[in-house]
Order: C-alpha cells, then structure tokens, then sequence
C-alpha cells in the first residue's frame, strides 16, 4: 500500500513539472498497448506538423488510468484532452465539455447508436475513436474435424450450447469462460436480464438475469465446455484460442492483430446469438473528451478533430486494432477487406442492432460486488 502511496505521489509530481514546463502546450492523456502508443504518436507528430504552433505532450498511463485521472482531477492537473470510454463517463461528466455545438458538423459522421454511448444527460462528452463489442471468434478447423456446422448470424443461445458440447473432445473445449461482466453480460441479456436497465435500476436478482448466470456457470460447471482455472492454468483465453484449444471464443476486435500473428489454422467472427431481433451484446466505445478547465481549449478542440478525422482514424483501422466509430471508415476496404476475419461486416450488423452499455456513476463498484459475489457460482 506504501508503495502503491509513493507511486502515486511520483507521479503528481511528475505531473506537476510538465505543467510548469510549458504553459502552451496541450496535454493529451491516455492509456494503450505498445502499438497503441506508436499510432498515437505517429499521428501527433502529423498534427503538429500541419499545426506548427501547437504543442501536444502525450502522457501515457499504462496503469491505474482512472485512479490516475482523479488524482489529476483532485490536484488541479488535469490535461487538456483525455481519452475515456462510456463506462467511465459518467464518473467523470462535470469535468468534461459538452461537445455537441462544437462538433455539429462531425457528428454527421456517426451512427446515432455511437454517439449515444458517449452521451450523459442529452450531453455529447466525447467524440467517438472507436466501438467495443464483444463478437464470437470460432476455429473453422475444429469446426471441420468434428464435423460441426458453422455458426450462421441466426443461430440461438442453444445452438451455441450444443455446438460447444460436440466441439469439447480430445483436450479441446468448445467456448470460452471469464468471469468479468464484460463476458457474461451477454448471456444475461439473451434472457432478458442485464445489471443494470435503462432506468438505473438494478436488476441482477431478477429471474431473468439468475437464468442467464445459471446458464453460463453450467458451461463451465455442468457441462464442462468451458475450461475450469485448474485447467486453462495460466493461459488466458485468447492464448487457448491461439494455441487450437478453444473452438469458441466471447472476445473483441483488439484481439485481431495477434490473431492474424499468431493463429495458424482458419478462423472467423459470428454475433452472438441475437433475442428477439436484438443484439444480446451491448455497445461500448472510447473516445476523446475536452476538459472544461483547459486553458487552451481552442487548441484542444483542433487536437480532437484531427484524432477523429477520417485520415487518422483509417491509421488505426488498418492495423485491425479496432471497430472505427466513424461510418465512412467502418465501410472501408481497410476495415471490410484487409486479411481476417473474412465476416468483419458482422460488426457493423451489431452497431445496428445494439444498445450501450447501461452504466451509472457506481457501475464500477456494482460490478466489483457483483464479480466477487458471483465468485461461488462460477467456481
């Protein structure tokens, strides 16, 4: 806890200095993977070249981002712009500009599904990069050598239960198993339960959402479809999935880059199974938020319209890191046709048939209780 203290206090001290460093500099922060930081910078780099008289400090928080951002928030430090996703928005909302004046013209760009995901309050608190939702990812080998058909985008909750039991043969499973919220949420709302509704009550008791827990524990427990701790060890599911032994993998588009890597054998992305004509899945985004203390608020904005054009968001969307926000990008040949996976208009399906995520201000504490109470079940 100590260390973790001193950490923290290094770092408002290092915070402190670059605000003294230069006054006229926009500070722009955010988490991201190593990848992530070079595309960043590289497009910095462009920005103030096409803008010579603006300064961009880029603070990378790898770690305790949001732990991080309220201690700059408490301090006085905050930076100009941040990156942030729709979880967190509501946490953060009096901090942040309400963007929908200034960027009228660019929203155009947006389905109205994403720019509702960033929306507290009929306030627009920031401008899209990119769209998380959760897709199947499946091996079409294993799907061959066991003679399965493939999952097609009408297929059921049940289906993909009876595919998952015909595929867990000879130290293969047939679906994946975390025990996040991200990951099981869908298998509550396939039944029509969730967290939390649309009016911020929370419903995980309901019958509704105990049927969709129950459901998902048997695969793991009752079934055995899903590996167990003891038997996926130290592997993380996107390593069993690399590795041929997972059949069916619950997981995002950030993973596509080290698939295309790593895999060797065939594979794709199907929905998960739809209700009643909607999607099960809810919708999330990142994006980036202009803080109303900036002092160069009209530097900021220009940041954030350059890092939500369509020529830096077709940067990021060629190297398949991400779902683009912006609807000319998702329609584009670097996002439909560049390498796997061959059904990437699947995502695209989803925004259409998705709603976001329902989150409040304490979504994170709920979850946190929710996660440790569940704990039992899935174990």
């Amino acid at each position: 806890m100590i260390k973790k203290f001193l950490l923290l206090l290094i770092f408002i001290i290092f915070l402190t200095g670059c605000k003294q460093k230069d006054d006229n500099t926009v500070i722009f922060a955010s988490w991201g993977s190593k990848t992530e930081v070079q595309i960043i910078n590289t497009l910095l780099k462009e920005f103030e070249q096409e803008n010579p008289d603006i300064k961009v400090q880029f603070l990378h928080i790898p770690q305790n981002y949001f732990q991080k951002l309220h201690l700059m928030f408490a301090s006085n430090l905050a930076p100009d712009v941040i990156f942030i996703n729709n979880l967190n928005i509501p946490v953060y909302e009096k901090y942040l500009m309400d963007l929908n004046t200034l960027f009228e013209e660019d929203k155009k760009a947006y389905y109205p599904q994403v720019l509702d995901t960033m929306t507290y309050e009929n306030r627009l608190l920031a401008m899209p990069r990119d769209i998380s939702e959760l897709v199947i990812f499946y091996n079409k080998d294993l799907f061959k050598k066991y003679n399965v058909e493939y999952p097609n985008n009408n297929w059921t909750i049940y289906d993909l239960e009876n595919k998952a039991k015909k595929l867990t043969q000879d130290n293969h499973f047939g679906i994946s198993f975390e025990e996040k919220s991200l990951y099981y949420l869908p298998f509550l709302r396939v039944f029509g339960g969730g967290i939390l509704d649309k009016n911020d009550k929370l419903i995980i008791d309901s019958a509704n959402s105990q049927k969709g827990i129950q459901f998902y524990s048997d695969l793991r427990n009752k079934y055995n479809v899903a590996p167990k701790k003891y038997q996926s060890a130290s592997k993380t599911m996107a390593q069993m999935f690399i590795d041929g032994q997972l059949a069916m993998h619950l997981s995002g588009r950030w993973l596509v880059p080290k698939y295309r890597e790593d895999i060797k054998f065939d594979w794709d992305v199907v929905n998960f199974p739809n209700v009643n004509g909607k999607s099960a899945v809810t919708l999330d985004s990142s994006g980036y938020a202009i803080v109303k203390s900036s002092k160069k608020r009209e530097d900021a904005i220009k940041l954030v319209k350059f890092l939500t054009s369509k020529q830096s968001s077709e940067y990021l969307t060629k190297t398949g890191l991400i779902v683009p926000a912006r609807i000319d990008n998702l329609y584009s040949t670097s996002f439909l046709d560049n390498n796997k996976p061959l059904n990437s208009k699947v995502f695209i399906d989803i925004i259409k048939m998705a709603e976001k995520t329902p989150v409040n201000k304490n979504y994170s504490e709920i979850t946190d209780k929710i996660n440790e109470k569940l704990n039992y079940k899935f174990n």
